[in-house]
């Protein structure tokens, strides 16, 4: 929360080289210690940040990211991040156009949580994801495409469960349906399947 309040302040003083290392900081600290809540906040304010950076593709899909975590923790938006979301969505709607920046507002409400933290790290870029994405839309649900993606790091089932906080059995339900799915019998096929798709 620290990095978070430092990095805010970079951001609203309008010193975006300086925020943009601080939050980042302390997002992959949410991440490490599974803190959803921090995760919602660091997300938003990255969002907040590539709007100020003029890159509003990206903040219209960390503000969907924002916005889909928000509903999955129960979160509500931290007061001083409020004004900042509510201006980076002027400002990328103002650049794309309202029918692109709700585009790009769904897509970031598809993204697992995983993916999210990916794109506001900058570990894949926005087109990298959507590309991935289109190679299995209308192929896997997100939740299957989750479980491919642990496959493909060589994750067992008690593992992708402990990952996703779902039953082994149903990591495994997931595993048939995604092989029955891609017409493959084997999890090294999905692997291969999902670098495929990320290339």
């Amino acid at each position: 929360m620290m990095l978070l309040n430092r990095g805010l302040a970079e951001l609203i003083g309008g010193n975006l080289d300086e925020s943009g290392p601080l939050l980042e900081e302390a997002l992959r600290t949410a991440r490490q210690i599974d803190d959803r809540v921090g995760l919602l906040y660091q997300i938003g304010a990255l969002g907040c940040r590539a709007a100020a950076k003029n890159e509003p593709r990206l903040a219209a899909r960390l503000l969907g990211a924002t916005e889909n975590l928000r509903a999955e923790v129960g979160g509500s938006v931290n007061p001083i991040v409020a004004p900042l979301l509510a201006q980076a969505r002027r400002s990328a709607t103002a650049a794309l156009g309202q029918s692109k920046f709700d585009a790009e507002f769904k897509a970031g409400t598809r993204l697992s949580r995983e993916a999210a933290v990916g794109l506001a790290l900058g570990e894949a870029a926005p087109a990298a994801l959507e590309t991935a994405h289109a190679g299995r839309s209308g192929v896997l649900g997100n939740r299957e495409a989750d479980v491919a993606r642990l496959i493909a790091e060589g994750m067992s089932n008690k593992q992708i469960g402990a990952r996703l906080f779902i039953s082994e059995r149903t990591v495994d339900s997931h595993v048939h349906s995604i092989l029955n799915k891609l017409g493959f019998n084997s999890r090294a096929q999905i692997a291969s399947w999902m670098s495929a798709s990320n290339q």
